[in-house]
């Protein structure tokens, strides 16, 4: 597995993440910067690790990662599902326990579009009787 890179696309919202894995000493590179200053919530970064702690390859495998559209919650989204999908490529057998903790399953839930003669997706202008 020496010199061999695993490759994953995540999505979520809106945010896609293009995810390469390989053996290493556990840095986590997001568009060419460590993660530490690309993502400031420690809720994000903790979102980001799931799959690895999970798998216990936390620390054992280098990850670049190339992000874009979205937030910072989107993105993070993204990145645990690019990582989960990588990590099975990385190694098959992890499929059980990700697909268990749902890091698999690509969230769909996008924003709702505005509707015509609304304020947004579903609220109303107030009513006014009189």
């Amino acid at each position: 597995m020496a010199d061999q890179r695993f490759y994953a696309t995540g999505k979520r919202k809106t945010a896609v993440a293009r995810v390469w894995l390989k053996p290493g000493t556990g840095t986590v590179m997001i568009n060419k910067r460590p993660i530490d200053q690309y993502i400031d919530r420690e809720t994000s970064k903790m979102i980001i690790y799931q799959p690895l702690t999970l798998t216990g390859t936390f620390g054992k495998l280098d990850i670049s990662v190339n992000v874009h559209g979205g937030g910072g919650s989107g993105q993070a989204g993204a990145i645990r599902h690019g990582i989960s999908k990588a990590l099975l490529e990385y190694n098959p057998e992890f499929r059980e326990v990700l697909k268990r903790a749902g890091f698999l399953t690509r969230d769909s839930r996008v924003k709702e579009r505005k509707k015509y003669g609304l304020r947004s997706a579903r609220a109303r202008f107030q009513y006014s009787k009189r």
